[in-house]
C-alpha cells in the first residue's frame, strides 16, 4: 500500500478508537479496496468491525436491503442507493459508522447521465442524517477507484 493511503488508514483509526467507534464498508465501485486499505493498518480490529463488497445490485438487495425500488429508479450509481447502502451496512452490523460507495470507474459503462468518474459516497452514522455527495473524479479505472477511497474518509 502506498504512504498517503497508510497515512490515511492511520488518521482514521486513530479518531475511530479516540471514539470508541467502529466502522462498516458497503463498496461497489472499489470492490472491498476501502476495507483493504483500513485492515492493512495494524489493530485496525479495535476499531474495524465489517465491509460488504456489493458489486452487482442483487447484492445490494441481498446484502444490504438496497430497495428493488431505489435500484429501478435510481439506478446503482446515485445518492439514493448509496444511502441505502450506508444505513444497510450499519443495520447488518456493530459499527457505529458506516461508508458506502458507488460509481462508474470506467473505461466502460458511462453514459451522458452517469458518466465515467461519477462517483456517490454516503455516510451512516447511529442517530444521525445520512450524508450523501456525488463526485466527478478524473483518470483511468485505478485513479477513480484509489480517488475514492481516499473521499470515503470524510462527509465533508
Amino acid at each position: 500500500m502506498d504512504t498517503e493511503l497508510d497515512a490515511l488508514s492511520v488518521a482514521v483509526g486513530e479518531a475511530l478508537a479516540a471514539r470508541g467507534w467502529m466502522l462498516a464498508t458497503a463498496e461497489s465501485c472499489t470492490g472491498g479496496w476501502i476495507a483493504q486499505v483500513v485492515t492493512a493498518t495494524s489493530g485496525s480490529s479495535a476499531w474495524f468491525d465489517r465491509g460488504f463488497v456489493t458489486y452487482s445490485n442483487a447484492a445490494k438487495t441481498d446484502m444490504l436491503g438496497v430497495s428493488a425500488h431505489t435500484l429501478d429508479s435510481h439506478g446503482a450509481v446515485s445518492e439514493a442507493t448509496v444511502a441505502e447502502m450506508a444505513e444497510g451496512a450499519l443495520a447488518r452490523s456493530t459499527a457505529d459508522l458506516a461508508v458506502a460507495v458507488s460509481g462508474v470507474a470506467g473505461p466502460t459503462g458511462g453514459s451522458a447521465q452517469k458518466p465515467v468518474g461519477m462517483v456517490c459516497v454516503a455516510w451512516a452514522q447511529r442517530g444521525v442524517p445520512t450524508r450523501v455527495r456525488t463526485l466527478q473524479l478524473p483518470g483511468d479505472r485505478t485513479a477513480v477507484r484509489r480517488q475514492t477511497v481516499i473521499h470515503a474518509r470524510s462527509a465533508k
